[in-house]
C-alpha cells in the first residue's frame, strides 16, 4: 500500500523526531527525519515532499530563516511550524512569512494528524490543478475543461477530434455542466482559433429580437430600424458561432437556421438578397431534442443539420472524483477575485462538496465556493460555511452513501458538531432540522402526512417547516 504523503520532520531533538516519525508512519504516512535546516533543503533537493514540519527553535540557526529558504526552493510546499508553550507570537511571525499552521508543544496526536493530512491533501490539489493547466495549455479560462475522471476525458478526447472538421456539433447536458467551455474548447483547437467566438442564448430572446441578432436587419426593416445592423452570423464569419440553448429556438428562427446551415448564406431581416457566411456552428441544449421532436416542438431537418456529432456533458454527480480538483481551481478564482488571503478547504468541508447532488453542476459548485470563501473570516473553509452557501441554494439533497469517499461514513448534521472548530448553535440546529425534516420525507416516501406524522408534528406546522428549509416532498418521492 501506497503512503499517504511524504513528510518531512526538521528538529534538533533526535528523541521528538523519531516520535513524530511513528506517530506519522502508524497513519500511512512516509516520515523523512533530518536535525538541521541544511539537511532539510538538501532532502527538497533531491525529493518530493508533500509536507513539512518544522521547529522554530533550530540549535545554532533561525527556524525563520529555514522557513523562507524552503519556500525559495519549493513554492507550494506547506510547511507546520512547531513552537513552544508561551512563544505563540513566534509562531504568528511564522504564518505571516507564508507557514502552513502551526503547533505548541505539547500537542496531541490528533492535532498533528489533521494539520498533517489537511496540508498533503492541498499541495496534492494544487499540483493537479497545475498538471492539469499544463495538459490543456494556458490559453485561459474560456478554453480549459478540467477534471481527470473518465468522462470528462472522453469529452476533451471526442472534441479534439472533431474540432479540426468543420461539422455541426451538438452539445448535450444538463445545465451548468460546461458546455459552453465545452465549445470554446472545440474553437481554440480548430484551424478557425484566430477567428471570433461568438455566443447567442436562443431561450433569451423573443423570437424578433433573436432574428434580428442572429441574421441582421436593414434600415427600415422595422420600427426602431434606424441603420441596418450586422447579424451574429456574420459576425462570427471565419470563427465559431454557439447557438446556446437551441432547443428554446422559435419556429420561425428555427427554419431561417436550417436555411443558413444548408445555404451558408444569411438573409436580413428586411434584406432581399442573401449574403455568404463562413461559420462554424455549435449547438448546445440541456433539452431532450428528439423528445421534441416527436413533439412536434423542434424541426425534424434542423435537428439532423446540427446533430452531425453530439457531444454528451456529463453531470457533476457523474464525476465526483474531479470536485476536489474544480474546487480547488475555483477557490484560487475567489482568492484573486476579491484579494483573499491564502483560503483553502479543510477535508471536512470537501467531503461535504463531495457527497452532494449538484443540481446547478459545476456552475453551482463555482458559487458554492466563492460564497463559502467570503464566508470564512480566516479563509479556512469548515463545513458550516459550506453549508450555509448550499442552504441558500434550496437543495441539499444527499446523496448515496457508495459516492462518499472511501470509507467515509454517510454525512448528516452531527459532522458540524464533529468538525475541528466548534460552529455557531444556530447554523447547528439549522443543518440539524433540515437532515432530519429529509429523513423523515424519505422515511415517508415525500408523503407530507406519514412524515409529518413520523416527526410528531401536525401537517400544517410540518408543511412550514419545509417551506422555511426549501425542501419539496416530491424530491423525496419514489419515481
Amino acid at each position: 500500500m501506497s503512503a499517504r504523503g511524504h513528510v518531512l520532520v526538521v528538529d534538533d531533538e533526535e528523541d521528538l523526531c523519531e516520535l513524530l516519525s511513528m506517530r506519522l508512519e502508524h497513519h500511512g504516512f512516509r516520515a523523512t527525519i533530518e536535525t538541521t535546516g541544511r539537511g532539510a533543503l538538501e532532502v527538497l533537493e533531491r525529493e518530493i515532499v508533500d509536507a513539512m514540519i518544522l521547529d522554530l527553535r533550530l540549535d545554532g540557526e533561525d527556524g525563520l530563516d529555514v522557513l523562507e529558504a524552503v519556500q525559495r526552493r519549493s513554492l507550494d510546499l506547506p510547511v507546520i511550524v512547531l513552537t513552544a508553550h508561551g512563544t505563540v507570537e513566534t509562531a504568528v511571525a511564522a504564518l505571516h512569512r507564508g507557514a502552513y499552521g502551526f503547533l505548541t508543544k505539547p500537542f496531541h496526536d490528533h492535532e498533528l494528524l489533521s494539520k498533517v493530512e489537511h496540508a498533503v491533501e492541498r499541495v496534492r490539489l494544487r499540483r493537479e490543478v497545475a498538471g492539469l493547466r499544463r495538459l490543456v495549455g494556458d490559453e485561459g479560462d474560456g478554453a480549459r475543461l478540467l477534471g481527470t475522471s473518465a468522462r470528462i476525458e472522453e469529452v476533451r478526447e471526442r472534441i479534439a477530434r472533431v474540432a479540426r472538421s468543420d461539422a455541426s456539433v451538438l452539445l448535450l447536458g444538463e445545465s451548468g455542466t460546461g458546455k459552453e467551455l465545452a465549445a470554446r474548447m472545440l474553437h481554440s483547437l480548430s484551424p478557425r482559433a484566430q477567428g471570433r467566438f461568438v455566443a447567442i442564448n436562443c431561450g433569451a430572446l423573443p423570437a424578433d429580437l433573436l432574428e434580428s441578432e442572429l441574421f441582421g436587419h436593414v434600415r427600415g426593416a422595422f420600427t426602431g430600424a434606424v441603420r441596418d445592423k450586422e447579424g451574429l452570423f456574420a459576425a462570427a464569419s471565419g470563427g465559431t458561432l454557439l447557438l446556446d440553448e437551441v432547443g428554446d429556438a422559435p419556429p420561425q428562427v428555427q427554419v431561417k437556421l436550417l436555411r443558413v446551415l444548408q445555404e451558408r448564406e444569411v438573409v436580413a431581416v428586411g434584406a432581399t438578397r442573401a449574403t455568404p457566411v463562413d461559420v462554424r456552428v455549435v449547438a448546445a441544449t440541456h433539452r431532450d431534442l428528439r423528445a421534441a421532436v416527436e413533439r412536434g416542438a423542434f424541426r425534424e431537418d434542423l435537428f439532423y443539420r446540427l446533430h452531425v456529432v453530439p457531444v454528451e456533458m456529463p453531470a457533476l454527480r457523474d464525476r465526483r472524483e474531479d470536485i476536489p480538483l474544480l474546487a480547488e481551481l475555483f477557490l484560487a478564482r475567489a482568492a484573486s477575485r476579491h484579494r483573499l488571503v491564502d483560503p483553502h478547504l479543510t477535508s471536512d468541508a470537501l467531503r461535504i462538496l463531495r457527497t452532494h447532488d449538484w443540481p446547478g453542476n459545476v456552475r453551482e459548485l463555482a458559487n458554492v465556493i466563492e460564497g463559502a470563501a467570503l464566508l470564512a473570516p480566516d479563509g479556512v473553509l469548515r463545513p458550516q460555511h459550506v453549508l450555509a452557501v448550499l442552504a441558500r441554494g434550496g437543495d441539499e439533497r444527499r446523496t448515496p452513501d457508495v459516492d462518499a469517499p472511501e470509507g467515509a461514513p454517510p454525512l448528516d448534521a452531527r459532522d458540524l458538531v464533529r468538525a475541528r472548530e466548534l460552529p455557531p448553535l444556530r447554523e447547528a440546529r439549522e443543518a440539524f432540522d433540515r437532515a432530519y425534516l429529509e429523513e423523515a420525507l424519505r422515511r415517508a416516501g415525500g408523503n407530507v402526512s406519514a412524515a409529518a406524522r413520523l416527526a410528531g408534528r401536525n401537517r400544517t406546522d410540518f408543511h412550514a417547516l419545509l417551506k422555511r428549509h426549501g425542501l419539496s416532498p416530491g424530491d423525496f418521492r419514489e419515481s
